[in-house]
C-alpha cells in the first residue's frame, strides 16, 4: 500500500480541482525504467482501470498501482514539499536501496 501526507492529500485535491476533474479520476502511481538510478516514479491522473491494477485508497485519495509498480512501491509513502529546497511530490520509499540527488529516480 502507498500511504499520503496531509500535505500530498491537499495538493492531490488542488490539482483535480484546477483540472476540473470528476470523481471518476483517480491518481496513478507507477515506476518505469530510466532516470539516473534506474528506476523512476510516475504520477498520474486516469480514470481507466487497467487488468491487473491494485486500488488504494488513504485520506480519501484512491490510487491504483500496476502489478510491477505494487511490488516496488509497497509501504511506499508520497509527500509534497513546497519549501525553497525543492517543490514537488517526494517518495519515501523503504524498498529503495539508493536514489538520485533529485529524488526522481532509484534503485533496489
Amino acid at each position: 500500500m502507498v500511504t499520503v501526507t496531509d500535505k500530498a492529500k491537499d495538493k492531490i485535491d488542488n490539482l483535480i480541482k484546477d483540472a476540473q476533474l470528476d470523481s471518476t479520476y483517480f491518481l496513478r502511481v507507477s515506476v518505469q525504467g530510466g532516470g539516473c538510478s534506474g528506476l523512476s516514479y510516475n504520477l498520474d491522473f486516469d480514470n481507466e482501470e487497467k487488468k491487473g491494477d491494485q486500488f488504494f485508497e488513504d485520506k480519501g485519495v484512491r490510487m491504483a498501482l500496476d502489478m510491477k509498480s505494487f511490488l516496488y512501491l509497497a509501504g511506499t509513502e508520497l509527500d509534497f514539499s513546497d519549501g525553497l529546497n525543492g517543490k514537488g511530490f517526494n517518495f519515501h520509499n523503504p524498498n529503495a536501496s539508493r536514489t538520485c540527488g533529485c529524488g526522481e529516480s532509484f534503485s533496489v
